[in-house]
């Protein structure tokens, strides 16, 4: 981890110490912010490559801090929480976290998870040969890594954003929640699944003109999913932004 800048915004000195250790004997340059006011702060100025973001803090929780780094950036975030509930983690992914991570963690674990979505991040480029996808509604621009419906950009949050351009430089193929998961979020387990739906169901929400009955974003039941291209099909590399 060698040059990486880590940002951990958290409240509770013993964490504090055991990230910054941690860390700093992975090779990376580790920040410490104390609640989300100086999170922010610390983020515009440091611009880390990666954030560990606890919940529960004084003068900004860790759900507003989120939401306020989506405004300015896709960099990835682990939330770090004591909270272990189904609602919890989906609100954390729902606002645009990458990873859920939850207290006591394992320091092995916690630096498995952020290489993980640092991988992701550094792998997100798009494959040789698949320029994106264009019919009279749908555009998506691999290249500029951009979606447009009917010609209004969307704003997707940097999974979103990931799982899309995935399925659709597999446009056509049956991917499984396996082959999903390793590639858009870096591991497979078998309880993650549930993370897949979800993902699926919001882009759903932003990309289908009927969600409940997707065109584009098919189910394949108790394998995975396709994105079902329509009229144009893939786009040329030359194909420009509307």
């Amino acid at each position: 981890m060698k040059d990486i800048k880590v940002l951990t915004i958290e409240d509770d000195p013993v964490i504090q110490r055991l990230i910054e250790k941690t860390f700093t004997l992975e090779g990376a340059t580790v920040s410490v912010a104390h609640h989300g006011v100086e999170g922010l702060r610390r983020f515009t100025e440091l611009r880390p490559d990666v954030v560990l973001l606890d919940i529960t803090m004084p003068e900004m929780d860790g759900w507003e801090t989120l939401r306020r780094i989506r405004m300015l950036a896709q960099t990835p975030v682990i939330i770090l929480s004591v909270h272990a509930q189904d609602h919890e983690i989906v609100q954390g992914l729902a606002l645009g976290a990458d990873d859920y991570v939850t207290k006591p963690f394992s320091p092995e674990v916690l630096v498995a998870r952020v290489r993980s979505v640092l991988r992701r991040q550094r792998t997100a480029e798009t494959p040789a040969g698949h320029a994106g996808y264009q019919d009279a509604r749908l555009h998506i621009d691999l290249d500029e890594h951009r979606v447009f419906v009917d010609g209004v950009p969307l704003k997707l949050t940097g999974t979103e954003l990931r799982l899309i351009e995935y399925l659709v430089s597999n446009s056509g193929r049956v991917l499984t929640f396996r082959q999903i998961l390793e590639s858009v979020w870096g591991w497979d387990q078998q309880e993650e699944h549930e993370q897949v739906r979800l993902y699926i169901w919001r882009l759903r929400q932003k990309l289908e003109l009927d969600p409940r009955n997707p065109q584009y974003l098919l189910t394949e039941y108790g394998v995975g999913y396709r994105f079902e291209p329509h009229m144009a099909g893939r786009m040329p590399s030359s194909a420009s932004i509307p």
